[in-house]
Order: C-alpha cells, then sequence, then structure tokens
C-alpha cells in the first residue's frame, strides 16, 4: 500500500542565524537545568517544556517577522504589564500568548542575563507541577 503523501510542517522552522546561536546557546542551557526539562519543537521553534507538562519558554526567532530574538515566557498576572511598563525596550507582549499574560524578553541587544535568568525561573515555577517545584527548591 502507497504511503500516504507528507504533509509539510504547519511551522516552518527557521534556521538561526551565526549572530543569534550563542544566545540560543545560553538560553537553552538556562532552560534545561531545571528538573526533567526537556526540549523539542513546537510552531516550528525550540521549545522548554516542565517535565511532561507545559511549555515554559519559548524561543521567538524573529517569529512573524518580528525585529528581535527574543524568548516568550508565561508569568503570573500583572507581570507582564509592569515589566513592559518598565521597560518597554526590553520586554513586549508577543502574538498568541499576550493576552494570557505571557511576555516577551529581547535576548540580542544585550539583556541582563541574570533577569533573564530569574524570569525563565519563574515561568517554570509558574507551569511545573508542585513535584517539579520540590526537586527545583530542594
Amino acid at each position: 500500500m502507497p504511503r500516504p503523501p507528507q504533509q509539510p510542517p504547519s511551522h516552518p522552522v527557521r534556521l538561526i542565524s551565526t549572530r543569534d546561536a550563542p544566545l540560543l546557546e545560553r538560553l537553552r542551557k538556562l532552560c534545561l537545568a531545571f528538573p526533567e526539562a526537556g526540549e523539542r519543537l513546537s510552531h516550528g521553534e525550540p521549545t522548554w517544556f516542565a517535565g511532561k507538562g507545559k511549555v515554559f519558554a519559548m524561543l521567538d526567532n524573529h517569529h512573524c517577522d518580528s525585529p528581535h530574538f527574543a524568548v516568550w515566557l508565561p508569568q503570573p498576572p500583572d507581570v507582564q504589564e509592569a515589566l513592559i511598563d518598565a521597560a518597554p525596550a526590553r520586554f513586549f507582549r508577543p502574538p498568541y500568548v499576550g493576552p494570557s499574560g505571557w511576555v516577551g524578553v529581547v535576548l540580542d541587544t544585550k539583556p541582563d542575563w541574570q533577569m533573564v535568568q530569574r524570569l525563565v525561573r519563574d515561568a517554570f515555577v509558574h507551569v511545573a507541577t508542585k513535584k517539579l517545584v520540590a526537586l527545583l527548591e530542594a
């Protein structure tokens, strides 16, 4: 029986530029340091999951022709607005997930990586199971 034709991916994978590759590697190292964190492609971008559960970080490799290389992070209520109001050149409301409180963090303009690490950790804790949070805090 012949195989059905393969469908092209609904979201093409965009190649990481030489300039942005070190930023991705630094972000990847931060994300994979959490207990049971995993990475896989979602919507054509590297995406990090808390165990088998929810997304806690998603790369924005100039998604939808955006001008920046960034990471999208789910945050507790009101954090998104506070960050955007405090530093609109550094933070933004990402498309699609922005209405749910996610915040975009621009990475290609020399971010404060300690701050990025804190926000990634906050995102992990926000979506992780109690078991994973306990492992993180142990």
